[in-house]
């Protein structure tokens, strides 16, 4: 049985879409929602349906869970300017203190010093990436029902069986009342790996994409594909650069092996190649057919 939402604060660090959703989905099942954000104009709108306060140090005790979900370096920098009075309400308190959690995008760079600070200090730390977003960023672009079905992805800190299980079942109910619809359980580095593919190469590849001069031209010659392949093109540039760069030898990688994968079918088309090149639309056509086989085994 999960825990009421009504009975709970939750403090979120970050109002953009991600924070935001956050921020908003537990406000809409009742809870007490405090914030941070630099950005005034994003408090102040906050403040108008969503949030009861500021998260600082007056609040922070009074939280059941905090989400960092700001930039990677920004998470960090608000975990190191808080950490003691982390560990003070943790040591203090009944409760044993917020749980912190973080919504970041690459878990590496982050979790290793954010384990180590929860380890020092005290308090309870678990890596956490919402397999959700759209193409859109800010507060304003925020839903309630954003993580609705949505898989979540945690990292916990390296420790004991019983203390492990006891985070996650801890972060399990915390977060039922956004309605995830499944959970996995890995290690920051193995994360990361996969990311790289799942997400920032598909950012990069559409972001790349549209800088073809046959793009100013599309106009009317487009439909279905060009629009799959170009939705994630339009993205928050200062954001992705610094999770991209946290990620930078898994994401190079990926890309080395893209451009490999593409001479193979440039190689084929400048010798007129049609059967290496059938032979290669086959072999991506029969893989993908099979990675949606095991999708649906799942």
């Amino acid at each position: 049985m999960g825990a009421s939402a009504t009975s709970l604060t939750v403090g979120i660090v970050g109002l953009g879409l991600i924070g935001g959703s956050f921020a908003r989905g537990y406000r809409a099942h009742g809870a007490c929602v405090y914030a941070y954000d630099p950005d005034q104009d994003t408090m102040g709108a906050a403040r108008i349906e969503t949030i009861a306060g500021t998260l600082d140090d007056d609040t922070i005790p009074a939280c059941d869970l905090i989400v960092l979900a700001a930039y990677p370096d920004a998470c960090l920098g608000w975990l190191r300017e808080h950490a003691k009075v982390l560990g003070a309400c943790s040591s203090a308190d009944e409760k044993r203190g917020p749980l912190v959690v973080d919504t970041a995008g690459v878990k590496t760079a982050i979790c290793s010093e954010a384990f180590r600070l929860a380890f020092d200090y005290g308090f309870s730390f678990l890596g956490a990436h919402p397999m959700a977003g759209t193409e859109h960023s800010g507060f304003a672009h925020a839903r309630a029902d954003l993580f609705c079905g949505a898989p979540m992805v945690l990292t916990p800190p390296p420790c004991g069986d019983m203390d492990r299980l006891e985070l996650l079942d801890r972060a399990h109910t915390l977060l039922e009342p956004l309605g995830f619809g499944s959970y996995s359980v890995t290690t920051p580095e193995a994360h990361d790996e996969v990311i790289a593919f799942t997400s920032q190469l598909a950012h990069v590849v559409s972001n790349a994409y549209v800088k073809s001069p046959t793009a100013q031209v599309h106009h009317g010659f487009s439909a279905g594909s060009y629009r799959d392949l170009t939705r994630v093109a339009h993205l928050n540039a200062s954001m992705w650069a610094e999770l991209m760069c946290d990620d930078a030898e898994n994401l190079s990688r990926e890309i080395g092996w893209l451009i490999d994968a593409l001479a193979a079918y440039r190689d084929a088309l400048d010798a007129n190649d049609r059967d290496r090149l059938r032979m290669l639309l086959a072999e991506g056509d029969r893989i993908k057919r099979s990675l949606d086989d095991g999708d649906m085994n799942e």
